[in-house]
């Protein structure tokens, strides 16, 4: 039997494991995880609650057989399943909430099937306190470069094309499954919670390289409902800035295209329409819902940003003064004006990473 503990947690350390194993309830997995975590449930939602429930009102011993039966049934089924091709060489984290009895009795039955098996001490709650230490009270070292600009300058296309060629991008609203405004929910793809929302993006954090420059859209301090960490809040709010402009109708029918999926759900955009934090009289709603009606997007959209995202991004600017490094026009429906446009942007972002690596441009 091979069975060993550890509080390392680092990102170094994690990768000397064939695999993590998270053994709480798919329910305790889905609001937060390790990256890169195997869900490998030794009680379900439904079992967990009823294990409790008799450790509480009924009694303790009675709680323990039920849940030891339970928990030999499920890692039963993981050894036939999820690890039955492991080979004798396998090494496995495991972790559960605390580092106690869930993941003790896995580890301990990997451990007698001849796998190097390690126990998290402290269990996920080692890992959420490292989390919560890094982006709430400590500084980063990362620097970023934001690409900024009105609603529906594309400003998240450029950035996606600026990391398939190869810069370090750091994508906000795709971590948190929103794209950022009261339009940004992404259908059938609920936001991540939290906790979750805060893993993705220490786990992305420490894939990137500090000595190199990272580019980020410029974003409130929140994305739908997920708040941004103080610790990245502060390092964006400092950061400089590359606008993306582009004249009003040419944003507004690229939004046209970018937004269908919304505006096609007539109930999701009658919500958005109330949501919104100014007041529209009953005419205007009715004449933007006959827009919506009549399948006039770009109409719609100029209408809206008129009225609400130009003036919201012009007070957001003025608040946060961020400096400028330089504007780049396009017109964001335009292939051959968008390649131009992330071939200006890369290069200014080229010119900083040289500086920043001691480089000639």
């Amino acid at each position: 039997m091979s069975l060993e503990v550890t509080e390392d947690i680092s990102a170094a350390a994690l990768t000397r494991y064939d695999m993590l194993i998270d053994t709480r309830s798919p329910g305790e997995f889905a609001e937060d995880h390790l990256p890169g975590a195997v869900n490998l449930p030794v009680l379900s939602d439904e079992e967990r609650a009823e294990v409790g429930t008799i450790y509480v009102q009924d009694d303790r011993f009675k709680a323990r057989r039920v849940g030891g039966a339970y928990v030999a049934r499920n890692v039963a089924h993981h050894l036939q399943t999820a690890l039955a091709d492991k080979p004798g060489g396998f090494r496995p984290l495991v972790y559960c909430w605390r580092g106690g009895m869930r993941s003790g009795a896995m580890a301990t039955i990997l451990s007698q099937v001849g796998w190097r098996t390690t126990v998290l001490t402290g269990g996920y709650r080692t890992y959420r306190r490292e989390v919560v230490r890094r982006l709430y009270d400590q500084t980063l070292d990362h620097r970023f470069v934001l690409l900024d600009g009105h609603t529906g300058s594309a400003k998240t296309e450029v950035l996606g094309r600026l990391g398939e060629a190869g810069f370090q991008i750091l994508d906000l609203e795709g971590l948190a499954a929103h794209r950022g405004s009261l339009f940004g929910a992404l259908p059938g793809r609920p936001q991540p919670s939290q906790k979750l929302f805060e893993s993705r993006l220490l786990g992305v954090l420490d894939a990137l390289d500090p000595a190199r420059v990272v580019v980020a859209e410029a974003e409130s301090s929140k994305i739908g409902q997920r708040m941004i960490p103080p610790a990245l809040w502060t390092r964006l709010a400092e950061a400089p800035r590359i606008e993306l402009v582009a004249e009003a109708a040419d944003r507004a029918r690229y939004l046209a295209t970018a937004y269908a999926d919304v505006v096609a759900d007539r109930k999701a955009l009658d919500d958005i329409f109330a949501r919104l934090p100014i007041r529209i009289s009953a005419e205007r709603l009715a004449s933007w819902q006959a827009m919506a009606e009549q399948g006039a997007l770009a109409e719609l959209a100029q209408a809206i940003m008129v009225l609400h995202y130009d003036p919201a991004y012009d007070r957001s600017r003025k608040r946060h003064d961020r400096a400028l490094l330089g504007a780049v026009s396009l017109v964001p429906d335009h292939p051959a004006s968008l390649v131009e446009a992330v071939d200006r942007v890369a290069q200014m972002v080229g010119e900083l990473d040289a500086s920043a690596l001691g480089r000639d441009p």
